[in-house]
């Protein structure tokens, strides 16, 4: 187990092959915009997996997310304070995005990754206050959801 400075929200994958929930990690520094986009996706219709603390497990050949007890189903609205949201308990993390300054964002990115517990997950860099960040993490759950799809994101 570890636990890591991060949130991590539950996107349906919208695979007819292999339907359920795809969690994203979303990391970067204290106000780089995880929460806020978390809230964005949750707004339409995501789950809060944890915001600002992540606990990752090994199960079953996956790395699997949940929120610390003290957290779960607060996300931190900066400006108002923590609020309840519609939250998972867990989800199997099939993806990772780093949040990052626009100019930071390659036009056409190799397919990157990283490891969490040994297993290795696709990583990408997003703008988090772009107003087509959550379409985009819509669309990279989706790829998520088949293997296949991953060699078509990433040229």
């Amino acid at each position: 187990m570890a636990s890591i400075h991060a949130t991590c929200v539950a996107l349906e994958n919208g695979s007819g092959t292999s339907p359920g929930l795809i969690g994203v990690l979303l990391r970067g520094p204290s106000g780089s915009g995880k929460s806020d986009l978390a809230l964005r996706l949750v707004d339409a219709g995501a789950l809060l997996v944890a915001d600002d603390r992540v606990v990752l497990a090994h199960e079953d050949g996956a790395v699997v997310a949940r929120p610390p007890a003290a957290l779960a189903g607060l996300l931190e609205v900066r400006g108002v304070g923590p609020l309840p949201v519609p939250a998972a308990p867990a989800a199997p993390v099939r993806l990772v995005v780093d949040l990052v300054p626009p100019d930071r964002v390659e036009r056409l990115p190799d397919l990157r990754r990283c490891s969490y517990l040994g297993i290795e997950l696709p990583l990408f860099a997003l703008a988090p206050f772009e107003a087509s960040a959550p379409a985009k993490l819509r669309l990279l759950a989706r790829a998520a959801g088949t293997s296949e799809a991953w060699p078509a994101v990433a040229p």
